[in-house]
């Protein structure tokens, strides 16, 4: 392809002051506790540095692969696992080192920002024709230097990455809002349901933190002995069975994947926040449906929580949406008796749930395994139910802003995704996008 609007194509070695390659051996003796931020492919998601399970090494090591040190405005591109994902590296990663993956150091004419959407992008096909290895494919370095950008001029390279970075600034504040959200909610049920702090503050004559004295007076003074350990007085050692009901998936062969028809969870659907993730539906015909729902039509309000693989992971089904349950996962609904959603999925998100998980899981030759009939006798400390009231009134608003700040982060991605391509081809030009933005 040559030029196209005054856009040039050039190899991404001519645009670069240099293209490397982060530090390749052994690691597993470098890592400390604290020191400095060393990424991993896993770090590396499309447009943005994910710090989850971000590893640190010694200052001294940080030293000897200098060559491998990274900088802000650098840009990293995965080598293997998922070859081609790329990302650009934040200020706030002043200083940081990494292995396995490929380094650029954008020219004076090419944006950090508008390269790493082009790799994602525009340049996946180049990726994809370029990954080797017969054990463990890779993308190396030979590979990121041959790679050519149609390159718009600089000013509007800053554009496209403008437009496309306000929609990915807004997922990503979307994202930090949920974390502080469900930080909010898992700090509240450990408070009242797990450490039981309004029992102390009463117990030692103290006004119990962040509550009225209506829902005060509904917490006890004082604790009782109990086989897990002391527990407010007048509460209950209760289980999951107790106050839900527990339906296994079908065991069947998995139906045929459709391009269009209704949706079959899948494990990757979900997340390890409590939220569902529907972008990437296993849709599967009519009959196929209607047989995955024999036993439970997954619908508002009903957890999911994964049986193998990630063991216990667990996510409720939002308003709007119905779904059958696929292999590997059950259902956990509330009984009309306990018809609180919300005290449901945090507690089975819970610690203390985690805990009380990892002692009623299979270990297996192969994966470890929560068995279905296991789910039922999974232990919590159950209040009054005045008290659980008072929990759903306050915290429901808190998991309804969660789904709405992800379903809404879903569609700024999707136009994202719809827009990138039609900009960096230069079928859509920049006040175009603007607008479609603007609208947004």
């Amino acid at each position: 392809m040559g030029a196209t609007n005054g856009w040039q194509e050039i190899a991404l070695q001519d645009l670069a002051t240099e293209i490397t390659v982060g530090f390749v051996g052994p690691m597993a003796s470098e890592y400390v506790p604290k020191g400095i931020p060393f990424l991993r492919s896993l770090n590396v998601e499309p447009y943005r540095i994910n710090r989850a399970e971000l590893m640190h090494v010694s200052e001294s090591f940080h030293q000897r692969i200098k060559k491998s040190a990274l900088a802000p405005g650098d840009v990293v591109i995965v080598r293997t696992g998922k070859p081609g994902t790329a990302a650009v590296i934040p200020d706030t990663l002043a200083i940081a080192n990494c292995s396995d993956l490929v380094i650029v150091r954008p020219g004076p004419q090419l944006d950090a920002r508008f390269l790493a959407y082009y790799i994602n992008s525009a340049a996946q096909g180049h990726v994809f024709a370029h990954t080797v290895g017969a054990v463990q494919q890779h993308f190396n370095v030979g590979s990121a230097k041959t790679l050519k950008l149609l390159r718009p001029p600089l000013h509007e390279q800053r554009a496209i990455a403008r437009i496309l970075g306000a929609l990915d600034d807004k997922i990503e504040l979307n994202r930090r809002m949920n974390r502080t959200l469900e930080a909010m909610a898992q700090a509240l049920f450990r408070a009242w349901f797990v450490d039981f702090e309004p029992v102390s503050a009463k117990r030692e004559g103290r006004r119990p933190v962040g509550m009225d004295d209506v829902a005060a007076a509904l917490f006890p003074e004082h604790f009782r002995e109990t086989a897990i350990g002391p527990i407010p007085a007048g509460w209950d050692i209760s289980t999951i069975g107790m106050i839900a009901d527990v339906i296994d998936c079908l065991h069947s062969r998995k139906p045929d994947r459709l391009p269009s028809g209704k949706p079959l969870l899948q494990l990757g659907n979900i997340r390890d926040d409590g939220l569902l993730d529907p972008s990437d539906w296993y849709l599967i015909s009519e009959d196929d449906y209607d047989e995955w729902v024999s036993r439970m039509e997954a619908q508002q309000g009903d957890c999911v929580i994964t049986n193998v693989g990630r063991v216990g992971a667990v996510s409720q089904i939002p308003p709007g949406v119905k779904a059958a349950l696929g292999r590997n996962m059950t259902g956990i609904r509330c009984k009309i008796s306990h018809p609180l959603p919300t005290f449901l999925i945090e507690c089975l998100l819970s610690d203390a749930m985690r805990d009380e998980i990892v002692q009623k899981t299979d270990a297996g030759t192969i994966l470890d395994a929560l068995n279905v009939k296991n789910i039922p006798s999974l232990r919590f400390v159950s209040p009054p139910g005045l008290i659980l009231d008072i929990f759903e009134k306050r915290i429901r608003p808190v998991r309804a802003k969660m789904e709405h700040n992800f379903k809404a982060s879903l569609t700024l991605g999707n136009l994202r995704d719809h827009l990138l391509p039609q900009l960096l081809s230069g079928k859509l030009r920049i006040g175009q996008a603007e607008r479609i933005v603007g609208e947004a």
